[in-house]
């Protein structure tokens, strides 16, 4: 007879995005984001990279339009991955990094700029995803 593993804390199970090796180590490896933005499109940590190059810049919209875009990149892998809306997307787990990322660095533009509203629901999704990413994205 099979058994049945039940989830004790009553949500989903936490979502594990993919590895895209490739992207990922051509970041590691000093290749310019631009690059592995146009060379994969759908890497969320490209865009994510950009949205930090351009904020620490000065260039608070660019990093908007580049958080957005990763942050909607991710949002696709994740459905992909079983992702229904809401639960754990752990900061432990590598290939999710990238989406957490792009939606602090959304967040963050969108603080800047004065969207409220945006700068909050951005605070407040990526607590509820990984408190760790929150901690160690926010700083001390």
């Amino acid at each position: 007879m099979a058994r049945m593993t039940q989830n004790l804390l009553g949500g989903p199970p936490p979502t594990e995005l993919p590895d895209n090796t490739e992207a990922r180590t051509a970041l590691e490896d000093g290749v310019d984001p631009f690059e592995v933005a146009a060379r994969h499109p759908g890497y969320p940590g490209a865009w994510a990279e950009l949205a930090d190059r351009a904020f620490a810049n000065g260039s608070v919209i660019d990093s908007y339009a580049f958080a957005r875009t990763g942050y909607h990149r991710g949002l696709d892998m994740l459905r992909r991955a079983g992702w229904k809306g809401h639960g754990a997307v752990p900061w432990e787990h590598e290939p999710n990094r990238g989406f957490l990322r792009a939606l602090h660095a959304l967040g963050r533009a969108a603080a800047a700029i004065g969207e409220d509203d945006e700068a909050e629901r951005c605070k407040t999704f990526l607590r509820d995803s990984s408190s760790t990413a929150a901690d160690v994205l926010n700083g001390p």
